[in-house]
Order: structure tokens, then C-alpha cells, then sequence
């Protein structure tokens, strides 16, 4: 039996939105895969709107008259955090398959509801975190299940990334709540870097679309942005098994670095580092016994969650990541916000550059790198190495 075209709607066009538009327009294959339409209350913003129009795709300003005119077998999310729960049970509802973008919700009670829905309705949920979905990834996965590297000990992580003052001109960028009550959480570690936290927890899990659970969580949160929420995290997460897991990410720094990780294990260690070259961009194991294993870039294939949604749902492929796997970052943020509240740096550290990122101006706490950095070395949170603005965080148990 030949497959179906997929029909895809595209909800939320700008931003991240486009990366979906991009790989459809760019890779059109018709007799596979068609975007049946378009949802956007301000689509004006896409650069290929009228590409969209010439090809005949309605834009709608809501889900409801779309799904009023017409049904779609793939719905692709792209929206706000604060907009996943409702859009994505509502397309559930209305016979949608989702690929709905990381983080997975901003609440646990949100998390439960969509795998809820999910389960109720017979379709797929998958979750949008392309590294799950490289096949690095999902090669080392497979050979820390298979025990190759023996017993989990520790993981960590670390990566700076600039933010400038237009990322946080964004409506909802730093904000905890939106004008009608709704959690969005948007942080540092709940969007831009939730890979990174995300990507720890995944590969300790026990099939391909599980995670590690986290059984404790110790924060610090700081921010020198002027945001509700935090622009600066150091996180000590324990996994159910004992793992332990380290965390530090900033958008206050001058510098760029990572994302970087270490993971070691009974029988050697998996390293990764960020490099600007391409060819050195490598996840490479290094076992005790002086072998090593080269698994590749996990940067790449980034429309690979796409394109395993699309198979799905033809009745190909497996789901690599839903909201079993994405549950437990939902965990850990909660947890990471019951550790701690949000510390402002103090004002003598934070300082202001005209040209934070390229041309554009943006804040950053001084000296942070090279704690953040120390931290990374010794794995430890800045209130460990006595770092005088540092406060401490609550070991809070996740229930």
C-alpha cells in the first residue's frame, strides 16, 4: 500500500516557526508530505509569507478556523510555552498528530494533561528536542543501554550564551506568568539550553522514549537582566539510580562557550565540546581500556523530528521522544524553582555593552564566566567555592 501525503499545519510561523517553514519549502515533496495551512495571529513577520500565499496555503489567525475549514494528520507547533498545553490538546482533540517544540509544557499539571489527551485520543505526541532525534544521540543511547559503558556515575554540563537586549524584547521572554495568568517559565533553562538538561536525563534512560527521573534537585538562580524569571542557573540534580547531574548556563555573559559536556562512567567517559569547526564537532568516548568511539554531531539532522513525525504518520518509525521523555526536565524545572528564588547579581558586577552579540547591545554579570567555569572544573555551585553573591538552594525531593 502506497503512503498518504501528509497533510501539516503549521502553528506559529515566526521565530523558531520558520525553521519548520524553511525544511518544507526547501525539501518539497508533495506526494509525501503537503502543509495544509498555516496559524498565526501576526504572520507578517515570516520572510516567506508570500511564498506560502503564491502556493495557495491559507493563514488563519487561530486553530479553530482552521480546524473549522479543514483537518490536518500532523500538527506542528512552534508557539509560545504558554500556548503548548491548550494547542496541542486541542489539535489532539481534533484528530492531529503533534510535533509540539521543546520544552514539552511549563507545568507538570499542563505535562499530565497532554499525555492524557495524547493517550485518550489515539494520537502521537512527540516533543521537539533535536538532539533526542540525531543519530549521535540515539547511537550512544543505545550503547549505554546495552551496558558498554557500564554504570552511570556522574554528568555535567555548562554553556554560556549571550543574550542581547532585543531576545528579551520578546512579549513573554523572562516572564514566570503572562497578563492572563498562565505559567510560562521561560528561562534560561526552560528554553534556550532545556537540551542540554533534557539530553542528560534522556540517555539515562531505559528505552528509547524515556528518561532518568529525577529523585532530588538543588538550584541557584540568578539573573542580571532586568526579567522576572532567570537569566543564570546552577542546577545539582540526583537521578532515581544515584546519578548525579550538574548543570551551570548563563545568557550574562560576554563569552560563548559550549555547549560542553562530561559524562563519566564505570568504564570511561563520553565527552563533548562545541567547536566552531564542524569537523572537530564530535560526541567521542574515551574507555578506560585506551579505545574510542567517535559518534558524530548531534547539531545535525535538526529536522529529523520532522521528518520522524511525517513517517509516524504513515505507520513508520518509532516515537524517539514524547512527553515519557520529556517529562522529567518538566520535573526538574519545577524542582529548580521550589529550591530557590530568583537572586539579582549584585549592581557593582553588571555591566552594560553596546555590543553584546554582533551589533546588538545587551547585559552581563562580570567575572561570572570564570566562576560558572571553576564550578564546571570542580563540580560544584558557586555557593560551594564561597562565592560572595552566591545563595545557597533547598535539596528539594521530587515527588
Amino acid at each position: 500500500m502506497s503512503e498518504k501525503s501528509v497533510s501539516i499545519l503549521l502553528v506559529g510561523i515566526g521565530g523558531y516557526g520558520s525553521t519548520y517553514i524553511n525544511g518544507l519549502l526547501d525539501n518539497r515533496c508533495d506526494e509525501k508530505y503537503h502543509i495544509a495551512g498555516a496559524v498565526d495571529p501576526n504572520p507578517e513577520g515570516q520572510p516567506r509569507l508570500a511564498e506560502l500565499k503564491a502556493l495557495n496555503i491559507p493563514v488563519y489567525g487561530t486553530m479553530e478556523e482552521f480546524y473549522n475549514r479543514q483537518t490536518a494528520d500532523l500538527a506542528v507547533i512552534s508557539s509560545p510555552i504558554h500556548f503548548h498545553c491548550e494547542q496541542a490538546c486541542y489539535a489532539l482533540s481534533k484528530g492531529s498528530n503533534v510535533l509540539c517544540e521543546k520544552p514539552l509544557c511549563a507545568t507538570e499539571e499542563e505535562g499530565l494533561k497532554m499525555t492524557e489527551t495524547s493517550k485518550k485520543t489515539g494520537k502521537f505526541l512527540s516533543v521537539g528536542y533535536q538532539w533526542s532525534h540525531s543519530e549521535a544521540i540515539q547511537s550512544l543511547k543505545k550503547d549505554i543501554q546495552s551496558g558498554l559503558f557500564g554504570k552511570a556515575l556522574r554528568f555535567k554540563t555548562i554553556l554560556l550564551l549571550p543574550r542581547t537586549d532585543k531576545y528579551y524584547s520578546r512579549g513573554w521572554a523572562g516572564k514566570l506568568r503572562d497578563s492572563e495568568g498562565r505559567w510560562i517559565l521561560d528561562s534560561i533553562a526552560n528554553n534556550a539550553t532545556a537540551h542540554y538538561i533534557h539530553n542528560m536525563f534522556y540517555l539515562l534512560g531505559k528505552n528509547t522514549n524515556g528518561s532518568a527521573k529525577p529523585l532530588y534537585v538543588t538550584a541557584e538562580l540568578y539573573r542580571a537582566n532586568p526579567i522576572e524569571s532567570f537569566d543564570t542557573a546552577a542546577m545539582r540534580a540526583e537521578t532515581v539510580e544515584g546519578v548525579e547531574l550538574l548543570y551551570l548556563a548563563t545568557h550574562a555573559s560576554k563569552e560563548h562557550l559550549g555547549p560542553v559536556f562530561d559524562y563519566e562512567f564505570e568504564k570511561g567517559k563520553v565527552i563533548f565540546r562545541n567547536s566552531a569547526d564542524p569537523n572537530k564537532r564530535n560526541i567521542i568516548a574515551y574507555f578506560n581500556d585506551g579505545n574510542t568511539k567517535v559518534y558524530g554531531d548531534p547539531n545535525k539532522g535538526t529536522l529529523n523530528k520532522l521528518w520522524t513525525a511525517i513517517d509516524m504518520v504513515n505507520n513508520a518509525g518509532e516515537l524517539i521522544c514524547g512527553p515519557e521523555a520529556a517529562f522529567s526536565h518538566i520535573l526538574c524545572i519545577k524542582g529548580m524553582h521550589e529550591s530557590n528564588e530568583i537572586t539579582p547579581f549584585p549592581e557593582h558586577i553588571i555591566k552594560r555593552v553596546e555590543k553584546m552579540v554582533g551589533e546588538e547591545s545587551g547585559i552581563y554579570a562580570e567575572g561570572l564566566s570564570e566562576i560558572l567555569k571553576t564550578c564546571y572544573e570542580n563540580w560544584s555551585l558557586p555557593s560551594e567555592l564561597g562565592i560572595p553573591w552566591a545563595k545557597p538552594g533547598k535539596r528539594i525531593r521530587i515527588n
